[in-house]
């Protein structure tokens, strides 16, 4: 019996916090979760920007040596 009055205190406290929150708290944390989700995205980008820069530099390599390859012949 004293657990459940401690939980429904604790239930009745959690929402009256939230009642009580301000929107502007309330889109602080939206804007920060988008932020986040943002820079994760941007991360992802630029990995991949890194990787088709790698691939471009050995593509570049390769094209240079078949042209060393050639200017020998």
């Amino acid at each position: 019996m004293t657990k459940t009055i401690a939980f429904s205190l604790i239930a009745a406290a959690s929402l009256g916090l939230a009642a009580c929150s301000s929107p502007e708290a309330t889109n602080n944390v939206a804007n920060d979760a988008a932020n986040a989700t943002n820079d994760v995205a941007n991360a992802a980008d630029n990995a991949m920007n890194a990787a088709g820069n790698a691939m471009n530099a050995a593509s570049n390599a390769t094209n240079a040596a078949a042209n060393a390859t050639n200017a020998a012949m």
